[in-house]
């Protein structure tokens, strides 16, 4: 990952990403390509593969959550985080389940959106602290019945879970198990679909409270003797 990453941010008040923009570029970690109103006049923009997509949810004319649904549907995989004034849980499920890396507030500090977008990058999923709670809720009742669906699971499926728990991106998941990211891509469906989950973020909260996010220790030894 390069030092500076290249960010699009889409929002409908003209002074918040404008001031937005300011602060990140200030910050030296984030380089703002481009700023637009809204999902359809950010598409020269999103053309230009920057590094990551900075969402605003409620727009006028425009869902935020539905526009990241439609570009994962237009098979756009750059990593998108909502960027918002709601801190309703209803609101960030929709955003994480339609394919957002994560869910932020516009009352965080610049220096922490700046960090969480860094690490969405890295593939990690990213949510602002006040609404970690509402996360788990909202993840709660699927608990027991998903927890009979992991013997659904391949050993390799299972893998990828855990891949996923540590916040790995589909190109580092490759890497570490000497796979395709097609193949990665594949796993990472069927997983969703075994455990009936929408979404990484869901799969990873899952994983962690499942103790699947810590790499096997005889495999983490293999690794540092090379």
């Amino acid at each position: 990952m390069s030092a500076t990453l290249r960010a699009v941010l889409i929002d409908d008040h003209p002074l918040f990403r404008k001031g937005l923009a300011e602060l990140l570029e200030h910050d030296g970690r984030i380089h703002v390509i481009g700023i637009a109103p809204d999902p359809d006049a950010a598409r020269a923009l999103i053309a230009e593969r920057p590094d990551v997509i900075v969402m605003d949810l409620n727009m006028p004319g425009h869902n935020g959550a539905e526009a990241i649904r439609q570009l994962r549907a237009e098979g756009v995989e750059v990593p998108m985080v909502a960027l918002t004034v709601s801190d309703a849980e209803d609101d960030m499920a929709s955003a994480l389940r339609a394919g957002a890396r994560g869910y932020l507030l516009k009352s965080m500090e610049p220096d922490e959106v700046v960090e969480a977008l860094t690490r969405a990058v890295r593939g990690e999923v990213v949510v602002a602290p006040a609404m970690t709670a509402k996360l788990v809720r909202l993840l709660e009742g699927k608990g027991a019945a998903q927890g009979s669906l992991m013997d659904h699971l391949t050993p390799r499926e299972r893998e990828i879970l855990a891949c996923l728990a540590r916040g790995k991106s589909n190109k580092a998941i490759a890497q570490e198990l000497g796979i395709s990211p097609d193949t990665v891509k594949l796993h990472v469906r069927n997983v969703l679909v075994k455990l009936n989950l929408t979404s990484r973020i869901e799969a990873a909260v899952f994983a962690v409270r499942h103790d699947l996010g810590a790499p096997p220790a005889a495999e983490s030894g293999t690794r540092k003797a090379r």
